[in-house]
């Protein structure tokens, strides 16, 4: 089969099936262009509790798809590739969770969402790219330890100086692989384009950037400007995807290096061989780690997220 004939295959089979497809936008365009639902990993959390199918299909890394499972724990929920992993979410264990917890036992532990369901579930309050600086703005807790990364976690702690937060060392290998020096090269061939970078960028590279944001809002603020030209700071994904549904508008990628190869893990015969039950995996997590998971994100949705 050719592209074109395997997607009609899948588009088939979900129906047949009644399935319902998540791709996280840093999916390549064969796989987007068969799934009901694209953006975020917590959007499409979201998204999938509101499905009226009982059976998900992630096409995303591990973590997201254990989102999917611990907001809608009556569904089945699939993983396209069980290979495809968050190596930023693998970095921080709980043990060593747990000693960062008694080595500050005045701090409130704020996670970011990329994080393991065992992390979630012994931390206070989860947090998503979009939605953290709100939320730590308008808490009431002063001390915050965040968790995993760092470079998300110092950009909040510059925005919002008049908390007390100690920042894990964790961070993002495919959003460090930018520098200072790609973002002024760019600058130097396009000297009208406005930068537009992930927090979990370098501080060097955020510091530079015309706006800073999550890939939901990144993607926005292009579609929305009337600005012509933009360098965009986060995985090469988004810039074909912007190029697709901007076609009056020209966007550069910061650096070709800009690639999440987890992400790219996942490939359209891996969501066909998921529907035909010969692929794929089932995330199944027990109801005491789905409802302690569930907690911080809960926190999370009450505090304004």
């Amino acid at each position: 089969m050719n592209t074109r004939e395997l997607q009609d295959e899948i588009i088939k089979l979900k129906k047949e099936k009644d399935v319902c497809i998540l791709a996280h936008a840093y999916q390549s365009p064969d796989i987007i262009d068969v799934a009901d639902f694209t953006g975020d990993s917590y959007a499409l959390s979201k998204l999938a509790a509101t499905a009226p199918q009982k059976t998900i299909i992630m096409c995303g890394v591990r973590f997201m798809a254990d989102t999917v499972k611990i907001l809608s724990p009556e569904k089945k929920v699939f993983i396209a590739n069980e290979d495809a992993l968050c190596p930023m979410a693998d970095q921080l264990n709980i043990e060593d969770l747990r000693y960062l917890k008694k080595a500050h036992p005045d701090h409130i532990v704020c996670a970011y969402i990329n994080t393991t369901t065992a992390i979630k579930t012994e931390v206070d309050l989860v947090v998503t790219s979009s939605s953290a600086k709100k939320i730590l703005e308008n808490t009431e807790e002063k001390n915050i330890l965040f968790v995993p990364d760092q470079n998300l976690g110092t950009w909040l702690k510059k925005q919002l100086p008049q908390k007390n937060m100690v920042v894990y060392p964790g961070g993002c290998p495919t959003h460090m692989r930018l520098r200072k020096e790609h973002i002024l090269r760019m600058k130097e061939k396009h000297p009208n384009a406005k930068v537009l970078v992930h927090p979990e960028c370098l501080q060097e590279v955020s510091k530079i950037a015309d706006y800073v944001g999550s890939t939901t809002g990144i993607m926005n603020y292009a579609k929305e400007s009337n600005d012509t030209e933009f360098i965009i700071g986060t995985e090469n994904s988004i810039v074909t995807h912007l190029q697709m549904a901007c076609p009056d508008k020209m966007f550069y990628t910061v650096s070709k290096h800009c690639i999440c190869h987890n992400m790219k893990a996942t490939t359209l015969t891996d969501v066909y061989n998921t529907l035909r039950g010969r692929g794929g995996k089932e995330i199944l997590l027990d109801e005491e780690t789905i409802k302690k998971a569930r907690k911080p994100i809960d926190e999370m949705i009450k505090r304004g997220g």
